[in-house]
């Protein structure tokens, strides 16, 4: 039981969360290449993210993981961006610094994703059962790939005007 709730009912809320903040990164990301910001998509999206690993570390977990180091990491990186977006306002350097920071709480998101997947879902388990094979390297190579081409080209083109409401 984690807050009252079985640890599969826990579960399942965090893994909405996790696809929630995982689509609206890939909304707020995009926005950034075409030098938009919509407040109410960012919002969502730093909101889910941040409940994304507060709940992940919500889980009965023994010892020190690499998901804890992935939770701790991403904390980091979250409070750097609400730092540069929310304080910072996106001033000089802290545009750059707030998309750099979104995309990699956004691959993190993914990362742990493809993890989970290669975990729970039976025909991906199956290609690659101890995380070392080819299809969960491939998967996790081109996600990376991806996001640093997305951020990359974000970091270059993103200069919001004033965010638009949802």
């Amino acid at each position: 039981m984690v807050f009252g709730l079985p640890l599969q009912v826990f579960t399942l809320v965090h893994v909405v969360i996790s696809l929630i903040g995982i689509a609206t990164g890939l909304i707020v990301l995009f926005g950034m290449l075409f030098s938009k910001r919509d407040a109410g998509w960012t919002v969502l999206f730093l909101l889910t993210t941040i409940l994304t690993t507060v709940t992940g570390f919500m889980f009965p977990i023994h010892g020190f993981t690499p998901a804890l180091g992935v939770g701790i990491t991403s904390m980091v990186v979250l409070a750097i961006a609400l730092l540069a977006l929310y304080v910072m306002h996106l001033a000089g350097a802290w545009r750059w610094i707030y998309v750099v920071t979104a995309v990699i709480a956004l691959w993190f998101n993914v990362f742990v994703l493809i993890v989970q997947s290669f975990q729970k879902i039976a025909f991906l388990k199956a290609m690659a059962p101890t995380q070392s094979e080819p299809p969960f390297l491939i998967a996790q190579t081109a996600a990376l790939v991806i996001l640093v081409i997305l951020g990359v080209l974000a970091a270059i083109k993103f200069r919001p005007g004033p965010a638009m409401a949802a």
